[in-house]
């Protein structure tokens, strides 16, 4: 009798042995404009810092970006969704900014997440199709927060600890997306002003353990069990994120 398939052993893999793994668009947003009424997000640039790092490690060629205005943001995107991708394995993009409903803040606007994603869907990217396209979005998604049962960590208990402001709701994007959010829906996140944010600490930690070997969703969602066991006071975040992969990812290094 013919033994049966495991159900991770029917989903096949994201061809990955493309010329080139792909690029790495990182919007940092510390500063802006005064009328927007939004804080100083201090802390940002540790994080950009170390996912520059992390992604050029896994191969990427990272373009990072400061305090763009919407204007030249969307500009970068559309550039890059213009692109001739065929030799690429994949395209990542990272926010880094405050949030609100089903927006991200430029310097001086919010932009809405859906006319980013809609850039790279199949009928205007057509060099991306059937390949992955990956979103992460450090930006708080509302200003509920979770309460702490147990486990917490007195070095965690901090006034260098900001909450990302408004909020962000979870949106579909279409097939070979991957968005990826610091937190769940209406709750809060958290960012150290020197150290950086709980979440893409945590998210560059895994990558560089292991993120040439791991399943990039089980490594998500490891990423999701750190962060959760971190507390600030009695406060607690928790992320998560929503994949329409329609195969299994792997960012194994590339054979030379």
């Amino acid at each position: 009798m013919a033994c049966k398939k495991k159900a991770s052993d029917l989903l096949p893999e994201y061809k990955m042995d493309n010329k080139q793994r792909g690029t790495a668009l990182i919007f940092n947003q510390e500063h802006f404009l005064w009328k927007l009424n939004l804080r100083q997000r201090r802390g940002t640039a540790k994080d950009k810092e170390d996912l520059t790092k992390r992604f050029q490690q896994l191969g990427f060629h990272v373009e990072p970006y400061d305090d763009l205005n919407k204007k030249i943001m969307m500009e970068k995107l559309r550039s890059a969704a213009e692109a001739d991708n065929t030799d690429a394995d994949c395209f990542v993009c990272v926010f880094l900014s405050h949030g609100e409903d089903s927006h991200v803040f430029a310097h001086d606007d919010k932009v809405d997440i859906k006319e980013i994603t809609a850039l790279f869907r199949g009928d205007q990217c057509k060099s991306l199709v059937g390949r992955p396209k990956i979103f992460i979005f450090q930006a708080c998604r509302g200003d509920i927060t979770d309460n702490a049962v147990t486990g917490m960590s007195l070095d965690e208990i901090s006034s260098e600890v900001e909450e990302d402001a408004a909020s962000i709701y979870t949106l579909p994007a279409g097939a070979d997306f991957l968005m990826c959010y610091c937190v769940a829906e209406g709750f809060a996140a958290f960012r150290h002003t020197t150290l950086g944010s709980f979440y893409i600490q945590d998210l560059c930690e895994t990558l560089q353990e292991q993120g040439s070997t791991l399943e990039l969703t089980e490594l998500l969602t490891l990423v999701n069990l750190k962060v959760s066991r971190r507390t600030h006071g009695v406060k607690k975040q928790m992320p998560c994120f929503t994949s329409m992969l329609t195969r299994k990812l792997y960012l194994r290094p590339k054979e030379e």
